[in-house]
């Protein structure tokens, strides 16, 4: 994929300082939810016309390179949460 730095911008000055699609306030965080309730890449995009299909992949690759760096650190309280 093409550089997702190019499509993804963090200000402080917008939506609290979440990672935004360049341009707008939509959320990375928006974008998952949508796709997480089942809306479509056609669906998005009819809603939020100012989006391309380019923008919603950048935000999925940008979530999965992010959620790569997530290091939790196995604790007997971690095992005791998740059931174990």
């Amino acid at each position: 994929m093409e550089n997702i730095v190019s499509y993804i911008s963090i200000d402080p000055e917008i939506r609290f300082g979440k990672p935004c699609i360049k341009g707008t306030r939509i959320a990375i965080t928006d974008i998952l939810q949508w796709m997480a309730s089942g809306m479509s890449y056609k669906e998005i995009i009819r809603d939020y016309p100012n989006l391309q299909e380019v923008h919603i992949r950048a935000a999925l690759s940008f979530a999965a390179n992010r959620e790569s760096f997530i290091k939790i650190v196995a604790t007997h309280e971690n095992f005791a949460l998740a059931g174990c």
